[in-house]
């Protein structure tokens, strides 16, 4: 079995220098907590109140929703998710991470019979718009998915779509639809039960976030051709490593303790995620909703208001090289930054030999371009550490569904126990409540009539433009 490992050399004090690095002691100091955290969310799990730890084994479901998929691909040739945040990272990551990278340009015989994947996140009307647009209808297939029923973002563009398969395809347009949503209520469900759309379940006490294991991300992915069973039988692996207390032997406690300890007694309040593999560049923005919406809380799990949380940033190597590099190097000694990698990439392009009279770029000549990509990896490694910048690696034997789901369960683990280090609740997101009610509010949903009044009432002074 190839595990990916986290290589940490770079965080120690004897290699950045002492007001920058932590020591090994410092990790040593928290196993005791490490043991209470994980004897909480080994409990916790047992109850059944946090059941993304067991979805690595939930093989017989998986392949139901397979062969779900495979019905899906002899009806359409392209599936359209409508979903936002944990419905929609998780599917863009996979499908960059697993699918060939030009999988929506492919012809339907050089895709095998897969569908296209296209995943509408935003309610912005030019790029709506334009997305319908450019889509033969009678091919499409739309995967609405919400698990309250009620995300206006989400039902907006359900509403909208609706109505064009509606006119378009009269009373067909039902099986045009397919719905995934919590079993028993809500809106969603409510209107999948009553027109009998096809649907799925998110299943119950796993928020948005958590989700990428789910029927959420996995009926597309499958629906895209990617190895959703490989990315099961990863997590399971990866959640067999973490099946212990202390700290060093359990990848995502490791992770986890460092971030918490840079940034408690370092002052890194930023983390940034830094692959150098296009295939990765959309886990890191996953990651970047996981970790802020987790732990960025007001308050901790006593009541107590702590203002608390890293800001996580994705970045791409070495595009991000051209642009933000910099800032990293000489700027705020604020950051920590976690590289992702990988021992071998699906396919590699040698740089021919010329221009020998242009020493300036001849000497590319027989080289490729992952040997290229990999030396500037360590590049931007060196001068963060020769600048006393804490960083980190993860890195992935190849990215491949196993090591994926290596990775991506190990991230969700981490973010649990963070959320124990850092004493907050890590599975609810308060902050993200105000905006919606407002909206719900202002635009007149029934049952927020209060709520209007208190934001009509409230005095704003006039705007100050230029």
């Amino acid at each position: 079995m190839n595990d990916i490992v986290i290589d940490y050399t770079n965080i120690f004090q004897e290699i950045i220098g002492e007001e920058n690095g932590i020591t090994e002691e410092a990790i040593t100091a928290l196993n005791n907590r490490a043991k209470d955290i994980h004897k909480d969310l080994v409990a916790r799990r047992k109850s059944g109140d946090k059941p993304f730890y067991d979805l690595p084994y939930e093989m017989e479901k998986t392949n139901k929703l397979i062969r779900a998929a495979k019905q899906i691909q002899k009806q359409f040739t392209t599936f359209v998710v409508l979903g936002i945040g944990g419905s929609a990272l998780g599917t863009t990551a996979l499908l960059t991470a697993l699918g060939h990278p030009i999988h929506n340009n492919l012809t339907s015989n050089k895709r095998n019979g897969a569908c296209r994947l296209l995943v509408a996140d935003n309610i912005d009307p030019d790029e709506f718009s334009a997305l319908l647009s450019s889509l033969k209808i009678s091919d499409t297939v739309f995967n609405v998915v919400s698990k309250s029923g009620s995300t206006a973002e989400t039902m907006s563009q359900f509403m909208i779509v609706q109505k064009l398969l509606e006119k378009k395809l009269g009373e067909k347009w039902k099986k045009h639809i397919i719905v995934t949503t919590d079993a028993n209520s809500g809106t969603l469900r409510n209107i999948a039960d009553k027109f009998k759309l096809k649907s799925f379940v998110v299943p119950d006490a796993i928020g948005g976030r958590f989700t990428v294991l789910t029927p959420v991300c996995l009926l597309p992915a499958a629906a895209a051709g990617l190895d959703v069973i490989g990315l099961l039988k990863g997590a399971a692996r990866m959640d067999k490593r973490c099946s212990k207390a202390e700290i060093r032997k359990n990848p995502a406690y490791l992770f986890a303790s460092i971030h918490y300890l840079l940034d408690t007694t370092r002052g890194k309040k930023i983390t940034v995620m830094l692959p150098y593999s296009y295939r990765l560049k959309d886990v890191s923005d996953w990651f970047r909703q996981l970790w802020a919406e987790s732990l960025g809380k007001k308050v901790d799990v006593d009541g107590n208001h702590v203002h608390l949380g890293q800001t996580p940033v994705n970045a791409l190597g070495a595009t991000d090289q051209h642009s933000q590099i910099q800032l990293y190097v000489e700027g705020p000694f604020d950051k920590l930054v976690c590289f992702l990698e990988t021992e071998k990439f699906n396919a590699d392009v040698t740089i021919p030999e010329g221009f020998e009279d242009h020493p300036g770029i001849s000497y590319l000549s027989g080289h490729t371009m992952a040997n290229l990509l990999m030396t500037e990896k360590s590049g931007t490694e060196h001068a963060l550490v020769i600048n006393h910048r804490p960083n980190m690696t993860i890195r992935l034997p190849e990215v491949n569904a196993n090591s994926v789901g290596q990775l991506l369960y190990m991230l969700e683990v981490s973010t649990a126990f963070a959320g124990g280090l850092y004493r907050v609740n890590a599975f609810d997101q308060p902050g993200v409540e105000f905006g919606k009610q407002y909206a719900y509010a202002v635009m007149g949903k029934q049952g927020f009539e209060k709520k209007k009044a208190e934001f009509e009432q409230t005095k704003l002074p006039p705007r100050k433009v230029l």
